[in-house]
């Protein structure tokens, strides 16, 4: 058996993309990271931990992984949406449908897709 300890995204600038995730969710950079660094860690609250690796290619195609993510303490899909654009993260496409289903899909800064999907509560459950 194996365990998963790190999701690892490539980036053309880690700490940069690391500080935009950690502004998105909360999660503070790895102890002693710094700008310049070719590796950069987001703490998680357990394993798997996030570690953002400098690459010398650039993004040129959809991710074959990626994250959903949710709104917490109250705040809906929408809100998240509103927010994330205001940190910079840009839509790359709304599947929102009319009955308030559906998720957004946006990209962070370097192009890295995600979900932005409707909270536990906007779903009806506790968070």
């Amino acid at each position: 058996m194996i365990e998963i300890h790190a999701v690892t995204i490539d980036a053309a600038n880690p700490y940069e993309l690391a500080v935009w995730w950690s502004e998105a969710t909360g999660l503070p950079l790895g102890e002693g990271d710094v700008p310049g660094d070719d590796e950069v860690m987001l703490r998680t609250k357990q394993d798997p931990y996030l570690l953002f690796v400098k690459v010398p290619e650039g993004k040129t195609i959809k991710n074959r992984i990626h994250f959903d993510v949710n709104g917490t303490e109250g705040r809906t899909r929408d809100q998240e949406v509103e927010r994330l654009t205001g940190l910079g993260a840009t839509i790359a496409d709304d599947r929102r449908t009319a009955d308030g289903v559906g998720w957004v899909v946006m990209r962070d800064p370097e192009g890295n897709e995600f979900d932005v999907c409707r909270s536990q509560a906007e779903r009806g459950l506790p968070e």
